[in-house]
């Protein structure tokens, strides 16, 4: 039962032409105030379409007399059809189109004017005739009833055509709408078009939902008599019983007997826990009595095969030479010594302590630096089996725990089914994405997680599936996140975090001399000695074609290189390659990132500030501009509430300290100052911008362009302090990428440079400042000092 929506209102219907261009339709009648799709194959009925489009978006829809009709002249259509207004046309790769049409009001075709290139017919455009009465009420109200219970035998609910139906009150449009969405015939339709007594057009309709009745109450009928026909398993029930009889007399073994006596033997092997067993012998006693034909059976099977199946006793024995496993770390990752020094610690502890538990570790970074590959890495170490899932848009807390075994197709929760999969009691597990999981009604993930994740219950995790105890507590789990915000306090608890910063410049050079470029030649079937990157291509890649603070791009881009190059050889080439800096564009296209700091810093009002992001360290463009105006203060770039109130700040704090700043006292008196973040698309928020707006506030009324070398972060207050912030190293980082030479941070996170690389303490210089004073003084010379906390 196709359902067509009925036009909402009629006020505003247009007035019909005395020519119209016909569509000739297949088996489809069109009402009055009906709005329907249709797709349109042949050619002249696209051509009309277009045409009509351009004009007035009016077409006649016209019934052919025959479907097969190909090329239909005025002869082959019926003699009534409906103005139509065409809404929308989606046009299809096989030149067919799509049309949302809505019916207007009914027309008679009196003659037609032209066949080519489509049929247009002269056309008369015809009113309902209503009579009101008692028997017109009746008649409505019989067919709004009848066509009720229609959908109420239905077996397809229709909830929405019922509602429709109780709200249309005029008898035309509600006889019009339900013959619209019965299984009524191409005559019974077009008859029922045809007839412009609304009174006369409901008796016909009457008579047509009294016919669909009995068909529909009839095969209820049928189908209850066929109910009765499942009495036949009662019988085959007591067929199996005799079978079983008989094979029990001639010493045959029935399935269901061999099957028990399988998972009898399964459970003794599994060495399960004395609780563990009890359970499963008694779903095993209770299996042996089911009859194989009733569902149960299937479900306590599959019960049974997942208790024996897990690994309850089933463990690998720990890697513990700590020269080995070190070696092993180093040899597939660079650097992240903090992490592989608590790696090497806890296997240190298992040699003293055998029976120690497994740590529950939290890598945090941005995407590409190694979270997940390191996670194999440390099993490889360790010689255990490695797991590893993804959680990145999880919403149901069964993934965790499993759905109960009422629910049909039940299974247990992730942790468990690869638990089962892996083989063993005590792997290293990784759980990817815990800062993207879900919340909705189906329950939160990240609260089920805090049994998995705490070292103090997990020894009992009970799944909702097998409703008996397993113990995680070998288990040594890691779980990975890009930032550790989203993550519930509670669950952040219970993990040990270790933070994986972005790569220098010169890291990811070795990085990719020893591992990406070697992986990728491997995989290309290339050779060192076929292709060779020089120093200068492999820092032209990270400079000219990516921007990251981790690995996944420059890996791609090294890819990129060697498809090129397997390419050329697959043609024919033997000459070795050598992949240069000049070369460079040949292989992977023009340059995408250009330095721009000293151009976009040029004018006076542009500060460049340094900013934390999921994915590393990012510079920010500070942009100020004055015009006109009376005490205006305009933010845009899409900042956050805590990025706009710093901007605020920042107005009110070089306001007060206008005359020190060598600024007009009254500048802000009659004029209106806009304060911009580019790259406006992106949502930007937190307190850490608001040194590099003051900055660009005093450079602008100053007159006075920044030095474009200089990049700045730090939180201001309204009497001038300069707080601490946070992702120093993500942010020295992004500075180096960017080309800056200087960086001023806050005095309180002089501690913070111990974690940056040598190299880049050598290249950069640092200032520390306590209040914005001291801030301007490094920025303009020329800024006079005044009391603490004050320029």
């Amino acid at each position: 039962m196709q359902e067509q929506q009925p036009q909402a209102d009629n006020a505003a219907r247009p007035s019909i032409p005395a020519e119209l261009g016909v569509l000739p339709l297949r088996d489809t009648v069109i009402f009055p105030f009906m709005i329907a799709p249709l797709l349109v194959g042949r050619e002249k009925s696209i051509r009309l379409i277009n045409d009509a489009l351009s004009g007035d978006k009016l077409v006649g829809l016209v019934a052919q007399r025959k479907a097969d009709t190909e090329d239909p002249r005025s002869g082959d259509l019926f003699s009534f059809g409906t103005v139509c207004r065409i809404h929308k046309m989606i046009r299809f790769p096989d030149q067919r189109v799509n049309i949302i049409i809505q019916g207007l009001q009914r027309f008679r075709l009196e003659r037609v004017i032209q066949e080519e290139p489509y049929l247009r017919a002269a056309v008369t455009p015809l009113d309902d005739i209503v009579e009101g009465g008692k028997e017109l009420q009746a008649l409505t109200r019989s067919v709004s009833n009848g066509f009720q219970k229609i959908l109420s035998l239905s077996p397809v609910p229709a909830r929405e055509l019922q509602m429709t139906v109780l709200n249309i009150s005029e008898p035309s449009k509600l006889a019009d709408f339900i013959v619209s969405n019965m299984d009524v015939d191409l005559p019974g339709k077009q008859e029922l078009l045809e007839e412009l007594d609304v009174r006369e057009r409901l008796r016909k309709l009457l008579h047509t939902i009294n016919r669909e009745l009995e068909i529909l109450e009839l095969g209820t009928k049928i189908q209850s008599s066929v109910q009765s026909t499942i009495n036949k398993g009662m019988r085959e029930h007591y067929l199996r019983e005799q079978l079983k009889a008989i094979q029990k007399e001639l010493g045959e073994e029935d399935e269901q007997s061999r099957e028990v006596r399988e998972f009898e033997g399964r459970i003794a092997k599994a060495r399960m826990p004395k609780e563990v067993e009890e359970t499963a012998r008694r779903e095993l006693g209770r299996f042996a009595t089911i009859n194989p034909a009733a569902p149960e059976y299937t479900v306590s099977k599959t019960y049974l095969e997942w208790l024996v199946s897990l690994p309850w006793a089933a463990a690998t024995e720990d890697s513990l030479d700590i020269r080995r496993a070190k070696r092993i770390l180093d040899r597939d990752h660079y650097d992240l010594e903090k992490v592989k020094e608590r790696i090497l610690e806890h296997l240190a502890v298992r040699k003293i302590k055998r029976d120690t538990k497994g740590p529950i570790l939290c890598f945090v970074g941005p995407p590409g630096v190694g979270k997940t590959s390191l996670g194999k890495s440390i099993a490889a170490a360790m010689g255990r089996r490695f797991i590893r899932i993804s959680l990145g848009g999880v919403r149901d807390e069964a993934e965790i725990r499993g759905h109960r075994r009422t629910y049909v197709g039940a299974l247990p929760g992730r942790v468990i089914q690869n638990i089962k999969k892996c083989g063993s009691r005590n792997p290293v597990f990784m759980i990817d994405e815990v800062d993207k999981i879900g919340v909705d009604f189906r329950g939160d993930p990240s609260s089920a997680l805090l049994e998995v994740l705490d070292p103090e219950q997990n020894y009992s995790f009970s799944d909702h599936y097998l409703e008996v105890p397993f113990d995680l507590s070998r288990v040594m789990f890691i779980t990975t996140a890009n930032i550790l915000e989203p993550v519930p306090p509670a669950l952040r608890d219970r993990m040990e975090v270790l933070e994986l910063p972005g790569y220098t410049e010169e890291e990811k050079v070795r990085i990719a001399r020893g591992y990406l470029i070697p992986r990728q030649l491997r995989e290309h079937g290339l050779t060192a000695a076929r292709v060779r990157f020089g120093k200068d291509a492999i820092e032209g890649i990270i400079r000219d074609y990516t921007r990251e603070a981790g690995l996944r791009n420059l890996e791609r881009e090294i890819a990129a290189v060697c498809r090129k190059v397997a390419k050329a050889v697959a043609q024919g080439r033997t000459r070795p390659v050598a992949v240069t800096r000049a070369s460079l564009k040949s292989f992977l296209g023009p340059v995408r990132f250009f330095p721009e700091l000293a151009e976009r810093t040029s004018e006076p009002g542009v500060a460049i500030g340094l900013a934390w992001t999921a994915t590393g360290g990012e510079i920010l463009f500070i942009e100020a501009k004055r015009m006109r105006g009376k005490k205006g203060l305009t933010l845009t770039g899409q900042l956050g509430d805590v990025m706009k109130e710093s901007a605020m700040a920042a107005m009110s704090l070089v306001r007060s300290n206008a005359r020190r700043l060598g600024v007009a006292e009254d500048f802000f008196d009659k004029s209106d100052v806009h304060i911009h973040v580019p790259a406006g698309a992106i949502p930007k928020d937190g307190p850490s911008a608001g040194a590099a707006i003051a900055a660009a506030l005093v450079s602008l009324l100053r007159g006075q362009p920044l030095d474009w070398r200089v990049g700045m972060t730090g939180e201001i207050t309204l009497t001038g302090k300069i707080l601490p912030v946070g992702g120093v190293k993500e942010k020295v980082l992004a500075a180096r990428r960017a080309g800056l030479r200087k960086v001023i941070i806050p005095e309180k996170n002089r501690k913070d440079l111990l974690e940056i690389p040598a190299v880049l303490r050598r290249e950069l210089s640092f200032a520390y400042v306590r209040d914005v004073g001291q801030l301007l003084r490094h920025l303009f010379p020329g800024i006079r000092r005044g009391r603490r906390g004050r320029a």
